[in-house]
């Protein structure tokens, strides 16, 4: 069938490698994406549920309301209980667990509910107490389905190690071209973005930019494997006219080009990006290497793997791979954002690192570990208790004791309140220890 072979994926794997997973996250390439859909409608309609994320719906409130409208139209009634804590100004985790029971009540068959453009939305907070929420309540018979163009962030590594989410798609990336024989030698583009950020064209570096634009350009390109034109505007042009921003642009384009270009003997125009249906994507001209790619690409492959070894080699990896915060020298909207995600990535691999280390009981690794990550992400109060049980373990009450009243300062200090009941209690069986 002409779709499992453009996706190298048949329904029967789908199936085989979901079955059981109450949420299924499909790698961000689009033609895998496209395509399986397509395949999967085409097969199994009934019991899927489909809803796109539209451009003006920025928040999980705006996705949520427009999904429960729509569904409500066309499903004779379905998300009633969805539009009731909506309207209830209940907060996210009421959100989620009343999806879960409209799911549940829509049919006692098989019933899937497939999200598209995830990547709308912002993952924050609210979405972690959503998707938590939702993920705890939904019943057997029920599957979510995310595609996205940004993947491995919270909460999905913890639902992918907790078995409840399977990743599908990353065995099949486009940068494999990487390890395969070229039968016209393409210039080799290396980007390490990890640090200030460099770039070297077949072994040179590239060190004139002519001005910050081209090379913030540049980074952006290779960080979007998939954007649209008035994206690129609004991240970098908001204030100008569409005429003003096109013109800006191309000039900007076309001197990354001839950054590129100038590297290489043959003296050819070598683009990063080409232009396909709508979007900017990688040119075919050149051949990628990108820090980030190969860093985000050892934590998905972690999150697959079922072998405490291999594991431990791909995370450990991703973690030699973060050698510093993402263009940490220089500040956009975008670049921030990123960083911040590249950040929770990175404490999230230590994490990982950490909780393998427990399970061996190996609990003076573990806490390198664990400690390392509470330098990203200090306010994860359940990776305080992971130090304190450690220390209690270890028979090293005074560390166990140090932990908690850095727990409690960081908390008071960051968001202002006090450690959770399950910190308490933990805190009081070390005093009678």
């Amino acid at each position: 069938m002409i779709h499992e072979i453009a996706t190298k994926v048949s329904l029967k794997t789908f199936r085989d490698r979901s079955a059981g997973k109450k949420v299924i996250l499909l790698y961000p390439w689009t033609n895998y994406r496209t395509l399986f859909l397509s395949h999967f409608v085409a097969n199994d309609q009934n019991g899927l549920l489909y809803y796109r994320i539209e451009d003006g719906q920025a928040t999980l409130t705006s996705w949520l309301e427009g999904m429960a409208a729509l569904f409500d139209q066309t499903l004779n009634g379905f998300g009633g209980g969805l539009r009731a804590a909506l309207a209830s100004n209940g907060g996210p985790a009421e959100w989620g667990a009343a999806l879960a029971a409209d799911l549940s009540a829509y049919s006692s068959d098989y019933t899937a509910l497939y999200i598209d453009e995830l990547d709308r939305i912002p993952f924050d907070s609210a979405f972690n107490k959503f998707m938590r929420a939702l993920v705890g309540a939904l019943p057997k018979h029920a599957q979510v389905a995310f595609s996205s163009r940004l993947l491995t962030y919270q909460p999905w590594y913890d639902f992918v190690a907790n078995g409840d989410a399977v990743v599908l798609g990353t065995e099949y990336r486009k940068d494999d071209v990487m390890y395969t024989v070229e039968e016209k030698p393409r210039p080799l583009v290396e980007v390490y973005s990890l640090g200030r950020g460099f770039a070297l064209v077949n072994g040179q570096p590239i060190t004139n930019w002519d001005g910050a634009l081209p090379r913030n350009l540049f980074f952006y390109f290779m960080d979007h494997h998939l954007v649209t034109r008035d994206e690129i505007f609004t991240t970098f042009w908001p204030d100008l006219s569409v005429k003003e921003a096109t013109n800006v642009f191309h000039v900007t384009k076309r001197k990354i080009s001839e950054r590129i270009s100038m590297k290489v003997e043959s003296g050819k125009n070598y683009e990063l990006t080409s232009y396909s249906a709508g979007f900017y994507v990688p040119s075919e001209k050149v051949i990628r290497h990108y820090d980030v790619g190969n860093f985000q690409a050892a934590i998905e492959r972690a999150m697959m793997t079922t072998d405490d070894a291999e594991e431990e080699r791909l995370l450990t990896e991703a973690v030699d791979l973060y050698r510093a915060p993402y263009l940490q020298d220089t500040h956009m909207d975008w670049m921030n954002a990123r960083r911040d995600h590249l950040r929770q990535l990175n404490a999230q691999a230590l994490i990982g690192l950490g909780r393998l280390n427990k399970r061996r009981g190996h609990d003076e690794a573990a806490i390198g570990f664990f400690v390392r990550s509470l330098k990203e992400t200090p306010e994860r109060e359940d990776i305080h208790r992971e130090i304190m049980s450690a220390y209690l373990r270890l028979e090293r009450k005074e560390d166990a004791r140090a932990q908690y009243r850095t727990l409690t300062q960081t908390l008071r200090t960051t968001l202002n309140i006090g450690p959770s009941r399950e910190s308490q209690d933990l805190y009081k069986l070390i005093e009678a220890s």
